[in-house]
């Protein structure tokens, strides 16, 4: 007898075993929110426990899917996720379903009804807010979830998280550009709600008071990681009566934005103005000149979250929840010794 010709129990069975109603258990499938937590979980427990699954349809654990959220994928650093999650399920055969879930409620709400619909073996969730709601949903549906870069923290301490050591990569590109003799150093930070972005311009930070260069709030523009933004703070720092001789981005596209900035107006980088990125995309090596950039283990990130989520979802205990992932620098052309003057 194989495992498709064993005896199901039935939601009957379940619910008898449990001391509650037929409909309630369906509720519990269907990830309603009308059950009382206590009776949620029993009932869960006993579904879980007799590897219940519905007639005609694949259980969770078998979905041989997981999804990938992100907040959206206008990004080459998206590309770089997305290739780790899949080199790692292409192994384990395992599809990778990719969606882009915006603030709206509606698109949360749509996306937790297709995972209703089709199951998934788990959820990867990537610069993402996983709110409390949707924590809660994902848990009555017995979907593990894994973060990668959370935006504003995780909700409890069950839920993987996925980073990487950003606050010692802002240190030790500052520290480079210091080291070079640079004293007016400006930065170009990231989305302030995102933990990665406040962790690089705290290590920025950082290395000014430890090469005691006071701060200028002056040198600190504001961006959220995409070209336009690097291009319009690398504006804002070089119109400044004293500019900065070297420009540090939080990421590689507002880099190459800063690039722009510094050509637009007669400039060149590193002969002029160093420019620092942090990412280390592949067309950071390709750059004119090629950037000097805060390496990421992007695709390796993205590996060990889809590793992760798989464990959990073959049941087994993850020992760190928390994991950074080193960075490092690696110094090309766009940075030099400040030029004289």
């Amino acid at each position: 007898m194989n495992a498709d010709d064993e005896p199901r129990v039935t939601i009957t069975a379940i619910a008898r075993e449990a001391g509650v109603s037929v409909p309630t258990v369906s509720r519990v499938l269907n990830g309603r929110s009308d059950v009382a937590p206590d009776t949620r979980q029993r009932v869960e427990e006993l579904l879980r426990h007799h590897g219940y699954r519905r007639r005609g349809s694949r259980t969770v654990r078998r979905a041989n899917l997981v999804d990938l959220v992100f907040n959206d994928l206008d990004s080459p650093w998206a590309v770089e996720i997305i290739r780790g999650v899949e080199d790692v399920g292409h192994a384990a055969g395992v599809g990778t379903v990719v969606s882009a879930i915006h603030s709206e409620s509606t698109s949360t709400r749509q996306w937790l009804q297709n995972l209703r619909d089709r199951a998934s073996d788990g959820v990867i969730v990537v610069t993402s807010h996983l709110t409390p709601p949707v924590h809660a949903q994902l848990r009555r549906l017995n979907v593990p979830v894994v973060v990668v870069d959370p935006a504003a923290g995780v909700p409890g301490t069950d839920v993987p998280a996925i980073g990487a050591t950003n606050w010692a990569g802002g240190l030790s590109a500052t520290e480079h550009l210091l080291g070079l003799g640079h004293r007016r150093i400006g930065f170009v930070a990231g989305p302030t709600h995102l933990l990665c972005s406040r962790a690089r311009l705290d290590g920025y930070r950082a290395a000014l008071a430890t090469g005691g260069v006071p701060l200028d709030d002056r040198l600190v523009q504001p961006g959220d990681f995409y070209h336009a933004s690097g291009f319009a703070a690398g504006a804002a720092l070089l119109d400044l009566d004293d500019p900065p001789t070297a420009i540090f981005a939080a990421s590689d596209q507002m880099a190459f934005g800063v690039y722009e900035a510094v050509r637009r107006r007669g400039l060149r980088v590193a002969d002029d103005v160093s420019v620092v990125g942090f990412d280390d995309l592949p067309e950071a090596r390709w750059a004119s000149p090629p950037l000097t950039t805060v390496r990421q283990p992007l695709v390796e990130m993205g590996r060990l979250a889809a590793r992760t989520v798989l464990r959990l979802a073959q049941g087994e205990e993850i020992e760190s929840p928390r994991v950074e992932l080193a960075t490092e620098l690696v110094v090309r052309d766009s940075t030099a010794r400040p030029a004289a003057g």
